[in-house]
């Protein structure tokens, strides 16, 4: 924990000492690096200091209630001219989570890594890395506490978000007795629980339903009912009207089967291009999985992209699963 300590504060000068930053998320950006990156920002405007947030992929409109969300950018859609000397990753568990946004970096690049994936290859000059961390809020909390910041509405919204997502709604293992109680200590500047919730994890849109139902008519059920799975194609994503953001939770379904231990949803994004979303119950490390496949993430909910037709990444993945379970796929 020294360590840890040690990096928060040689964080904290990081900021201190520069004017301007680059802020960036993990490509397809979800409720905790959102949060984490607005908490980021919000910390720096406290401190006098510029900065830009960009990201690959669409930020949800569901987090458009949290400060300076209209400052987040998209690669895929801004033009950016300027390059950065100082950068802070949050909630990108590798290098290559960033997706094309390291284009933006200067030569003489400086980066403060601030994440919780326990498969981070620590690749910032200054590595904030907790992995037993429910979320990277919740080190931006810890951050907040050790540079005496001052903590107030906007910044515990953000927090609160990022634990209320990475948790899913303080239900997942990850929610440990400090989640909660630096969520008791977010109450307590006026946030509300229940309309935070029902945004963030309750409304779901049309779409999402629509593709639902295309969804589950491919339902597979492997590996003596340890796995369960679900597609959607391109197709599907037309047809229902979606973006990838009515894709969220898809991957819930599968896991959320009696007996299942592995739950995995194949996205088709783009032509021989797969993004794979991994769920486990109690026993399968399936970061460990997403890791030999190019991904990365937790034990619990991890994920990788595969380039190939929606068979091939079916085979491919339910090959590591049987290597993993030690059952075929077709027992």
């Amino acid at each position: 924990m020294t360590d840890y300590v040690t990096a928060l504060q040689e964080a904290i000068r990081f900021m201190r000492k520069h004017d301007r930053f680059l802020i960036v998320t993990h490509v397809n950006p979800d409720g905790d690096t959102t949060s984490a990156a607005l908490a980021c920002a919000l910390l720096l405007e406290d401190l006098g200091k510029s900065y830009c947030i960009v990201n690959e992929g669409e930020t949800p409109e569901k987090f458009s209630f949290l400060p300076r969300f209209s400052s987040i950018k998209d690669l895929s859609k801004d033009i950016f001219t300027e390059t950065f000397s100082h950068v802070i990753a949050v909630d990108a568990a590798d290098y290559k989570r960033m997706g094309d946004v390291p284009r933006l970096f200067a030569d003489d690049v400086n980066i403060l890594n601030i994440d919780h994936h326990p498969t981070n290859d620590l690749f910032g000059q200054i590595n904030v890395v907790r992995a037993d961390a429910a979320a990277t809020v919740e080190i931006m909390f810890e951050l907040l506490k050790a540079g005496e910041f001052t903590l107030n509405e906007q910044l515990a919204a953000c927090i609160y978000t990022g634990l209320l997502t990475d948790t899913g709604g303080f239900r997942y293992a990850n929610t440990s007795p400090n989640v909660l109680k630096i969520a008791s200590e977010l109450l307590g500047y006026g946030i509300k629980p229940g309309e935070l919730a029902e945004r963030c994890l309750e409304e779901i849109t049309l779409a999402h339903i629509l593709l639902l139902r295309r969804a589950l008519q491919t339902l597979k059920i492997t590996h003596r009912k340890l796995t369960a799975s679900l597609q959607v194609t391109r197709d599907d994503m037309r047809e229902a009207g979606a973006s990838g953001e009515d894709t969220s939770g898809l991957v819930n379904y599968c896991r959320n089967i009696e007996g299942v231990e592995i739950g995995v949803f194949f996205h088709e994004t783009g032509e021989n291009q797969i993004k794979v979303s991994f769920r486990s119950r109690a026993s399968a490390d399936v970061a460990q999985i997403a890791k030999e496949l190019g991904g990365g993430g937790h034990a619990r909910a991890a994920g990788c992209t595969i380039v190939g037709s929606l068979a091939e990444a079916e085979a491919i993945v339910f090959e590591k699963i049987s290597e993993a379970l030690g059952v075929q796929a077709d027992e």
